[in-house]
């Protein structure tokens, strides 16, 4: 039997990278997903790729009425839900020094408040027992040059898985994040501004991890399934860290 036959998944930022490679994931353990970006033309194309247990909502996690209406939808079409992904974030290089209002605004807006938010107004539909998985980062176990603010946003939602699996233990709701090292995603490779910076980028992550290479979306997809998964029924407000050995250095 799959590990996730007959639950019902939601993945906010799911239109390429983690996102929608972790939908795939769910679904090919036997899940129904709903998928979620800003980005309409970008979101009906991954489901499109994922096939008739992927449902599209456009819906962007910093608006709370977005929210509202995206879980509207749930209820409406399968009445709850058993897993919650909160994929979608941001990040962009930042020196102290020339930081701006709006790049720490734009940070937090979605990599905190929109984490709570969501999280919050899943609440009425979120089953008994759910569980509930949000990217941290291994940027908030250590500090990093020119990244600190969103450092400081991970770090911000490890705690608040700490806080949120006291929270919801009356109804047997887990709450974990995952620390994972960089993944050559779009978002990534957008740190660079040219390919020569990307091929540096990448060769300098890749020389700081003792296995040798950079995840892929796969290998964290991975782990957010076992998460998922009543493979990992005990394992509650804890941070699995996805860095292959990086921060041991």
């Amino acid at each position: 039997m799959r590990r996730l036959e007959g639950k019902v998944a939601l993945v906010t930022g799911a239109g390429q990278g983690i996102g929608f490679t972790t939908a795939k994931c769910f679904i090919a353990e036997g899940a129904f997903v709903f998928i979620t970006s800003f980005d309409e033309q970008e979101i009906n194309a991954a489901a499109g790729k994922l096939g008739p247990n992927a449902f599209p909502v456009v819906a962007d996690s910093t608006r709370v009425a977005d929210l509202e209406r995206l879980y509207a939808v749930v209820k409406d079409r399968k009445g709850c839900l058993d897993i919650l992904f909160t994929n979608a974030g941001r990040g962009h290089l930042s020196p102290l020094e020339t930081m701006t209002e709006e790049l720490f605004d734009t940070h937090f807006d979605l990599n905190v408040r929109g984490v709570v938010f969501t999280v919050q107004k899943a609440l009425p539909v979120l089953s008994e027992g759910a569980t509930i998985i949000t990217p941290a980062s291994i940027c908030a176990h250590m500090g990093m040059e020119a990244f600190s603010i969103y450092s400081a946003t991970k770090a911000a939602v490890r705690n608040l898985a700490r806080s949120w699996c006291l929270e919801l233990r009356a109804r047997k709701i887990r709450v974990n994040t995952i620390s994972p090292g960089a993944v050559p995603t779009a978002a990534v490779l957008g740190l660079a501004p040219t390919e020569e910076g990307k091929k540096q980028l990448l060769s300098n992550f890749t020389a700081g991890v003792p296995l040798g290479r950079m995840a892929t979306t796969e290998d964290i997809a991975k782990v957010v399934v076992f998460l998922a998964s009543d493979d990992s029924a005990f394992i509650n407000g804890e941070d699995i860290v996805i860095d292959g050995g990086y921060l041991q250095w």
